[in-house]
């Protein structure tokens, strides 16, 4: 094999390996809490923690979830934001980035929303202190990201911050 080819070989399977090793490493704790805590910022809410027993939680509701896949909310006693994907590649980042995106529809003085925002009002609930998410490749291809809250937000009559 000349040398040309040989080095060709080598890049494509660094890319690979690269490519490959980018989603995992974007769904660790961190990266949820970093998404939510940006957001929380830009609204001048304290940052939130990871709670390993919120984690849990999610954890058992994802994978109750994983044959069918769908978004219903588990009903527990923790705030709940759930996401939903088409495919297995999206990540941590992607479902808080989307819920974050609902900002647009929220109207704070009036503390209404024109569409859907309680993905949004939750991520920057004031009184919201901790977090657990988990994901969980469903049997489908289909992916499903779940992350609790404690306190729970999204009280009636109140605003987030």
């Amino acid at each position: 094999m000349s040398v040309t080819k040989t080095l060709a070989l080598v890049l494509a399977c660094v890319m690979v390996l690269t490519i490959q090793g980018t989603t995992p490493a974007q769904n660790t704790p961190q990266d949820y809490l970093d998404t939510h805590n940006a957001a929380r910022s830009a609204v001048g809410v304290a940052d939130i923690e990871w709670n390993s027993t919120l984690q849990a939680y999610a954890e058992d509701y994802a994978n109750e979830r994983r044959g069918s896949c769908s978004g219903t909310h588990s009903g527990g006693p923790y705030g709940e934001n759930l996401y939903w994907a088409p495919t297995q590649s999206f990540t941590a980042i992607d479902a808080v980035n989307l819920w974050v995106d609902e900002k647009q529809y929220y109207d704070y003085p009036s503390n209404t929303c024109s569409k859907d925002c309680g993905h949004y009002t939750q991520v920057i609930w004031r009184d919201t202190t901790q977090v657990g998410c988990a994901r969980a490749d469903c049997d489908n291809g289909e992916l499903i990201i779940i992350c609790s809250y404690s306190p729970p937000g999204n009280v009636p009559g109140q605003w987030p911050y």
